[in-house]
């Protein structure tokens, strides 16, 4: 098996088929249904962990599926030609545990594995109301306290909360230092002054479950501080190059499926005579779609690669990210517009493809904060 860029292994080609299957079993049929109640039924999740889904990247040996970025990446694309959200909010969990595995100590590391094996999410709480693309502006405070920290803060727009049994938090000791302020703590969600407010009905990727997270006098132990007092930014700069060429990914995945159904439609739908596939516009159409997914697969997986590597990536990562949102946009809107007017209707999966589609433009730093990063990365 190939995907047009390197031989894929047979455990890569398992772990896809692996992800096909479920996907087109226990989902597809019930998209547009379970969209329009806003969540995915907790069977379904709990089916999702129990396949370890939630452990992707964490190590073998604490658990974990010990994957690299490359057979993740590859398993978010395949699950997003079915619908995107629910993989991403499994790897958002193992992110998570990317976080902990890298900077947290011995005990850290079996203390949060062991959460996750017990069948916990995990949520990254970094974005807040006045602090999104300017992560050094986060204001939720961490106070030394004897042995503990007390942490006050709003967090927003955060992937999972509701669903979260455990939180990392980017909290400031110092506001006046900024980003060399910034730490990061482990904060489990039943700890007395945590609460999740109500699920933020969005425009699109309404599957995901994002909400606000409000921290009041949370008390924890010193144990909770993942790595250093000033190694907040570094963490957070750390999960957001990471998982941009898995939003990549995902969004490279939706783009296939609103490319197959666009297709499927100009097949079907017959005018003056002749089915619309016929008429060169509509091809037009159709293959430019085609080259910029191939365009894309192709940053995507030269980034995940670079990242196995361990090498330098930021820009490749925000190139990835960049473009290949940028394309969903694209195809997602030429894909409608080969609908017409049923397009335009909440019954048909390409209108929530259209919608999904914005809001990867704007999570793990807009595409505005992604060509800052290409640019300096240029001119440094």
């Amino acid at each position: 098996m190939q995907n047009g860029l390197f031989n894929v292994t047979e455990e890569q080609q398992s772990l896809v088929e692996l992800i096909r299957d479920f996907m087109t079993k226990e989902i597809k049929p019930h998209v547009l249904e379970w969209e329009k109640e806003g969540h995915y039924p907790q069977e379904i999740i709990e089916q999702g962990i129990e396949m370890g889904l939630h452990m992707l990247q964490v190590p073998e040996e604490y658990g974990g599926m010990g994957l690299d970025t490359t057979t993740t990446a590859m398993m978010i694309e395949e699950g997003a030609k079915v619908e995107s959200t629910f993989m991403g909010m499994f790897n958002v969990t193992s992110m998570g545990g990317k976080i902990v595995m890298a900077a947290g100590n011995e005990e850290q590391k079996q203390y949060y594995s062991g959460l996750l094996q017990k069948g916990y999410l995990s949520s990254f709480c970094l974005t807040e109301p006045d602090a999104g693309s300017d992560s050094a502006a986060v204001r939720t405070t961490a106070v030394r306290k004897g042995d503990s920290y007390v942490i006050n803060g709003t967090k927003m727009f955060i992937t999972n909360a509701s669903l979260a049994s455990v939180f990392l938090v980017v909290a400031t000791l110092d506001p006046s230092k900024g980003s060399k302020g910034l730490a990061t703590f482990i904060v489990e969600k039943d700890r007395p002054g945590v609460t999740v407010g109500k699920k933020i009905e969005n425009i699109g990727m309404r599957l995901s479950n994002t909400a606000e997270v409000i921290f009041d006098n949370v008390e924890i132990p010193a144990f909770n501080l993942i790595g250093t007092e000033e190694g907040g930014f570094a963490n957070a700069m750390k999960v957001l190059t990471a998982s941009r060429p898995i939003i990549a990914a995902s969004s490279l995945g939706a783009c296939q499926l609103a490319r197959d159904l666009a297709i499927q439609y100009s097949k079907e739908r017959i005018a003056f005579g002749k089915p619309i596939c016929a008429k060169q516009m509509i091809q037009e159409k159709i293959a430019n779609m085609e080259m910029l997914i191939q365009a894309g697969r192709g940053l995507v997986y030269n980034a995940t690669m670079l990242l196995d590597q361990g090498k330098p990536c930021n820009k490749e990562a925000s190139i990835a990210k960049c473009f290949v949102t940028e394309a969903y946009g694209k195809i997602t809107d030429d894909a409608l517009q080969i609908f017409g007017g049923y397009g335009l209707c909440d019954e048909y999966l390409i209108s929530k493809l259209y919608r999904d589609s914005r809001v990867n433009r704007i999570i793990e730093g807009t595409n505005e904060i992604q060509r800052v990063v290409i640019a300096k990365s240029l001119l440094r």
